[in-house]
Formats: structure tokens, sequence, C-alpha cells
């Protein structure tokens, strides 16, 4: 039990310096995308925060993979080049024990990583769509007083003057079926109703022309749905019934096995990390690192690779393929050994 409690605390301190390292590299990335969209949109502190607050897990999802995996290979090098790892060995505990110490912490990772990325990920690159399309809107509905030729949705507005989104002695005219459309109004507000605008109009008149035929109407108030937008938002319901719907047309399925495989790294790799972790200080070097980098970069290639092009089979390919070539490899040097 304390034996295991000191390969945890030794994985903590390995862990925690590189994960936030890579958080934070990872983070200033996404930010200057963030900050990239105030060309396009206007955003204050407050919205750029909430911007931040989804990509979050898609952060966690590619920093804590590769940041476990390489903390594990660094903590037991560590353990090797300082000759506790022989002594830890001379007690009984060969390799494969102390690969099952560490699997119950790295299966309860896997487990939350799939939850991020299939559950969590889905949903926050809705809401950053959705977010973007409604400040597209409003950017696109940027009416200049005493300019002609400006348009609101299928019509074209005139306006006298305005103040933020209140606007005076307005001017609405469009051609539709053969019948041409013409609105004057004293005053008129620009309302936000979770990204669908509308154009409140008061006290005015609404002229319907067609041949030689003119219909007038007096009214109080008016309200002109906008149509800037060229498609319609999607609904975003459950996870389920997206990845359902998904896999039905066949679309982003590449992603989603990638989601899984990657949140399945830590797991599937666990006789990578003894490999790499045991050696002897005399007569090798201490490699871990380098080889645990070449250990990512490659099953990322083939994770995907495999995943563009056998889709969902590849959830039992890669994982079979990979866990019997690590045990080859672990066959071939640490189990000879120890």
């Amino acid at each position: 039990m304390k034996l295991k409690h000191y390969l945890y605390s030794q994985l903590a301190i390995t862990f925690f310096p590189i994960f936030f390292g890579l958080y934070f590299i990872t983070s200033v990335v996404f930010l200057v995308k963030i900050a990239a969209l105030t060309s396009i949109i206007t955003i204050n502190v407050f919205e750029l925060f909430t911007l931040y607050s989804y990509v979050i897990p898609q952060i966690l999802f590619y920093t804590m993979p590769i940041s476990f995996f390489i903390s594990l290979v660094i903590t037991l090098s560590k353990l090797a080049s300082e000759y506790e790892l022989t002594v830890i060995t001379s007690f009984g505990l060969n390799p494969v024990k102390i690969m099952r110490i560490f699997l119950p912490v790295t299966l309860l990772l896997s487990i939350a990583l799939v939850v991020v990325s299939v559950g969590l990920i889905p949903k926050t690159k809705f809401l950053t769509k959705q977010f973007l399309d409604i400040k597209k809107k409003e950017a696109n509905f940027n009416i200049k007083a005493s300019e002609f030729g400006q348009k609101f949705g299928e019509w074209l507005i005139y306006i006298q003057d305005k103040d933020d989104k209140k606007y005076y002695e307005i001017k609405l005219f469009k051609t539709e079926n053969n019948q041409e459309q013409f609105i004057i109004s004293k005053s008129a507000v620009l309302n936000n109703d979770n990204g669908e605008l509308s154009f409140n109009l008061s006290k005015g008149k609404a002229f319907f022309i067609k041949d030689s035929e003119i219909n007038q109407i007096d009214f109080k108030t008016m309200h002109i749905n906008d149509s800037i937008a060229d498609d319609e938002m999607n609904i975003f319901t459950t996870t389920y019934n997206y990845w359902k719907e998904k896999i039905q047309r066949k679309q982003d399925i590449d992603d989603l096995t990638f989601y899984i495989l990657t949140s399945l790294f830590p797991t599937l790799s666990l006789f990578l990390v003894i490999t790499f972790g045991y050696f002897n200080p005399r007569y090798e070097k201490n490699r871990a690192v380098a080889y645990s980098l070449v250990a990512v970069v490659l099953f990322y290639v083939v994770v995907k690779s495999l995943g563009d092009k056998i889709l969902l089979h590849s959830l039992y390919a890669v994982p079979f393929v990979w866990l019997l070539g690590t045990y080859f490899i672990y066959t071939r040097t640490v189990k000879k050994e120890y």
C-alpha cells in the first residue's frame, strides 16, 4: 500500500508540471484564434471568456493523454536511474505488477477523456458556432444613418438618425411577387432574441403597390423578422442523438473514432510505459522521453490513417494491433531482463 502511494506521488510530481505547461501553450493557441475573430465580430471581455470556456474540453482532450503517458514513462525512468526500480524488483514486483498499480488510474483517465471528447466537445462546438452565428448576424446588421443602398434582410432600408439600437425616420422598400412594398415609420428598435433579429417599428404607414392598385395600412407597431442568415441553426439535443445522426449520414465518423482511440491511448500504451521506463543506468542511456514522443506520433498517425479508411472498424482494429505490437516489444526487451 505504501509503495502504491509512493508511486502515485512520484507520478503526480511529474505529471502536473508537464500538464500545466502543455495546457498553457494550447490555451494561448486557442486564445489567439479567438482574438482573430475580433476582425469579424465585436466581443467584450465576458464573451471572450465564454468562448474560451467552450474550448476547455478540447484543450483537455489534446493535452491530457500525452501529458499522462509521458509522465508515466518519466516517472519509471527516474526511478530506474536512481536504482529504486531495482530495489522494488528485488522485492518481487516485476514490471507487469507495477503496470497493474497504474492501471486503475489510467483506465479512469481514459473513461473521463471519452466523456469529454465524445460528450462535451460536440456540444461546446455547437455552442461556439451558435454564438458566432449570432454575433455575425449582429455584425451584418450595421445600418448607418443617412446612407442609401443598405439592407435589412430582403428590405432596402434608409434611416435618418440612430442611437445605439434605436432608429428614427425609417424607410423600407422591397419588391415581391410583382408587388412593391413601402413602409415608413417614425422610430424602430432592433431586438435580438437568441440570435433572431427583429425590427420593431412604431407609428408608421405601409403601402402595397400592384399595377394600378395601392393599399395603405396605418399601424402603431409592426414587427419585421430578419432573413440575413442563409441557413437555419441546427438544434443539439443529446450526444447520443448527435452521433447517431452522424453515423446514419456517414459524417464525421473519423472524428468519433479519433476521439475514442485517443482517449484510450494511455491505457493501450501501458506496455510501452514499462518498456521505455525500465533500463539499467549502468549500461544504458535514458532515452525514455525520446522513445515516448516517437510512440505518441506513431499512434496518432496510425489512428488518423486507419480511422479515415476503415472508420468504425478502427475501434477494434487499432487497439488489437497496438496492444499486440507493444506487447511484442515488451517481451523482446524488458521481459527478458526482469
